[in-house]
């Protein structure tokens, strides 16, 4: 049976990213959760779309993608995300921009209310 629950929190992040890149995407990505989750963060997961039709438009060279990264709370995010974006690794990503146009990159935080 499903609980109504506040406790939980993550951070979802939505990006079409070029199809020929797609490869070296999952590089970066993997190497950025690593460090995610090194400085605390409990989980973090990048899926591909597979059966979106028309509700995620996306360039007809494009792949959607979706991040989980997953916290206890809004504020356990906050010290996570503050420790990641600091850290020098993540400082000398170059090349983001050369994956996807991280300008069509969709995010927000949001808090667990119901688990089944």
């Amino acid at each position: 049976m499903a609980s109504t629950t506040t406790q939980g929190y993550v951070d979802l992040y939505l990006l079409p990213v070029r199809a020929q890149t797609i490869d070296a995407y999952r590089d970066y990505a993997t190497a950025f959760g690593e460090i995610v989750v090194e400085h605390g963060g409990l989980r973090y997961r990048e899926f591909r779309g597979d059966d979106l039709g028309d509700r995620f438009p996306v360039g007809e060279d494009e792949l959607m993608t979706a991040a989980i990264v997953e916290f206890t709370s809004r504020g356990h995010r906050d010290e996570v995300m503050e420790k990641v974006m600091s850290d020098a690794r993540v400082e000398a990503f170059t090349g983001g921009d050369d994956l996807a146009d991280m300008s069509k990159m969709r995010y927000g935080g949001f808090e667990t209310f119901v688990s089944a």
